[in-house]
């Protein structure tokens, strides 16, 4: 049955074609499995809440009639602006407007949050942008540059709210910059999330072709309660795609973990445990409560833009187990630099257990990819990633968090990072064991090898299950490198970057290739620690059963001061300048370089899951989420890889390669 929504219709209908609703939620508290709710252009203030799961064979569709022309908004108009000082306005809303919620009393805090907890999760827009937050009305009325801003010129426009007891309100100014702010379009956030189902389990829904933003979404990290604008909430089997997704004051998109009450933010309120031993709680709890594979996951998120969302494009723990995340455009994420924590990235995923990333387009996000926990059997492929690095101008925010293209953290793998183009300056932050990178072009360096881990005992699972196997410390190691192209595009010396949390400072690699694992044994060296003529000594084999895991390396290419490793078998090795410039040009993009002039005639061999083997602590093999081999064939497009393989994400040799636009 189809189901009609048009926000314009002259009166309040019954949903059929001739009498449409006017609201959203209306039609998503009677859509029933095989339903098509059909929503007409037009802005829609409101919060969907679907009452009803589809099923496999019969999903609940949500769509826009006319692609993004149907805009579901957390936000409000507001038009009683009366000038206060200078360029500053003030407005005063009645707390009723909120009701149980009142994103003007409500900080962006919580778990892993390590700046300053003064910013709400309110926000002022100006003609769709978002304002920055100060703690003092003084600092509204100068209107000045903030420093750690990726965009100087924007952080001038500013807000401040407080609150009037005695008249329950909020007063909120606001400096517009010259701006009239009852002539322009002025929003502030009044609900929290925007198209989100207030309980767990309604599975099988598709979202599509809307613009869904500005909504007062709370800061989201992996043992509490992860909400965003958009989000399954703990189901199976969503699909969300061709939507336009931004202005989020932390996620836009949420595959992340359901309300526990006694594990929801439990550091940050009781203090007494690890907030790492409550992430091994979160797990162990999940599964409690229905984390397996026929209930949870599962979800396709495809061609969508996403951007200027201050946390994360799209975050989730566990929730987004199985899902496929394809062909989307994300973009300039935390930009503003108003939050910092461990949760912000383009992507930021705790348990990407058999998650592919792949035709992603990631770039000026403070990540481009984060991998927290358990990326077993994830994949990233055929993934273009570039500027997610500050700005020189930009002044680092004390609790912000480092950047890269790509974080894999304390996982055990096995992790396929494959025909990817790497152009930041650091390409992959490598605090994990058990990753293949086959057939990349990188650019940056491969930094934090060895390091930033600690005694963290982290869960592998059953291979392609969720349920745990077991937990184990990171050895280091285990990882592979086969067929890939580092270019030393950016600078080469260590850079120094101050500690969060003291007066420390700790000194990262900027210099490109697999130098860095040269203290790490071979296969051969790994294995002839055991001796297995003899019977097992546990006390003499506790030093191995500690160490590093072997590391291989093969047909990998270095050019312009990139520097190969020990391991490295056939390798090509030149310090001739190599030029790599993506260009961009009304909103495509193309790769221009002349690496392929140093290749000469080098080539490589085919690569497959045999080849690759087993990661070492949950001994699964690096293959398809159904267990078949990966032969790797295929290029960055697609394109067949034949007889003679050529390292890098190209199957041929080019000068210029035309990339996607932006959606």
């Amino acid at each position: 049955m189809n189901i009609y929504v048009n926000a314009s219709a002259e009166r309040d209908g019954n949903g059929s074609q001739d009498l449409p609703f006017r609201t959203i939620s209306e039609a998503a508290r009677i859509a029933r499995p095989g339903d098509v709710v059909l929503v007409e252009p037009g802005i829609y203030r409101e919060y969907v809440d679907p009452a009803f799961s589809g099923t496999e064979e019969e999903r609940i569709e949500y769509r826009s009639v006319r692609p993004l022309g149907a805009v579901i908004t957390g936000a409000e108009r507001i038009q009683s602006w009366a000038p206060y000082e200078g360029n500053v306005w003030v407005c005063r809303i009645p707390n009723s407007l909120f009701a149980s919620y009142n994103p003007y009393k409500t900080l962006v805090y919580g778990d892993w949050y390590f700046a300053t907890p003064d910013k709400h999760t309110g926000c002022v827009y100006l003609n769709d942008r978002a304002l920055y937050e100060t703690s003092t009305l003084e600092a509204c009325l100068a209107g000045e540059v903030y420093e750690c801003s990726w965009a100087a010129e924007e952080s001038v426009y500013k807000w401040y709210c407080e609150q009037d007891a005695e008249k329950d309100e909020t007063v909120i100014y606001a400096n517009f910059q010259g701006y009239d702010p009852n002539r322009e379009n002025v929003e502030i956030n009044v609900r929290r999330e925007c198209f989100f189902p207030s309980e767990t389990g309604r599975s099988y829904i598709t979202v599509s072709g809307f613009v869904i933003c500005k909504a007062a979404t709370t800061w989201a990290p992996p043992a509490a309660f992860q909400d965003a604008m958009i989000g399954p909430h703990w189901s199976k089997g969503w699909i969300i795609e061709d939507c336009e997704i931004y202005g989020s004051r932390c996620a836009g998109i949420g595959l992340g973990k359901y309300l526990d009450p006694d594990n929801d933010h439990y550091f940050t309120t009781k203090y007494v445990k690890s907030p790492t031993q409550m992430e091994r709680d979160a797990v162990c709890r999940g599964q409690y409560h229905g984390w397996l594979k026929e209930n949870i996951g599962g979800h396709i998120i495809r061609r969508n833009n996403i951007h200027h969302c201050e946390q994360g494009g799209i975050i989730g723990r566990m929730g987004g187990v199985f899902s496929i995340i394809e062909d989307n455009h994300i973009h300039h994420i935390n930009n503003m630099m108003e939050l910092g924590g461990a949760e912000i990235a383009g992507i930021k995923m705790h348990a990407a257990i058999d998650v592919i990333m792949r035709r992603n387009h990631i770039h000026h996000c403070t990540m481009g990819i984060w991998c927290d926990w358990e990326a077993q059997g994830t994949r990233i492929t055929q993934n273009l990633l570039h500027d997610n690095q500050k700005p020189d101008f930009a002044k680092r925010l004390k609790g912000g968090m480092m950047m890269q293209d790509i974080f894999v953290e304390v996982s055990h793998g096995p992790t396929l990072i494959d025909n990817n183009i790497l152009l930041s300056d650091v390409s992959l932050r490598f605090a994990t064991q058990g990753v293949a990178m086959v057939h990349n072009l990188i650019c940056g360096a491969l930094t934090c090898v060895g390091d930033g881990t600690g005694p963290r005992y982290t869960p592998y699972h059953i291979p392609h299950r969720t349920e745990v196997m077991g937990f184990m410390t990171i050895l280091h190691g285990d990882d592979r490198f086969y067929n890939n192209i580092f270019v030393q595009k950016w600078p080469a010396q260590d850079v120094e970057i101050p500690s969060d949390s003291d007066d420390k400072v700790f000194t990262e690699n900027r210099t490109a290739g697999t130098f860095e694992f040269d203290e790490y044994p071979s296969w051969e060296e790994w294995i002839a620690q055991f001796d297995f003529t003899k019977l097992p000594d546990m006390q003499k084999l506790a030093p191995v059963h500690e160490g590093h895991l072997p590391v291989w390396c093969e047909g990998n290419v270095y050019l312009n001061g990139a520097k190969p490793g020990r391991h490295d078998k056939d390798a090509l090795v030149s310090e001739e300048k190599v030029r790599v410039e993506l260009k961009e040009e009304n909103g495509q993009y193309r790769l221009e370089t002349d690496l392929y002039r140093h290749l000469q005639d080098f080539h490589a061999r085919m690569i497959h899951s045999d080849i690759l083997g087993k990661a070492f602590e949950p001994e699964e093999r690096f293959e398809n989420p159904d267990g078949s081999a990966i032969l790797f064939d295929r290029d960055y497009y697609g394109a067949h890889r034949g007889a003679r393989i050529l390292p890098g994400p190209f199957a041929q040799a080019a000068e210029e390669m035309a990339f996607m636009g932006d959606n």
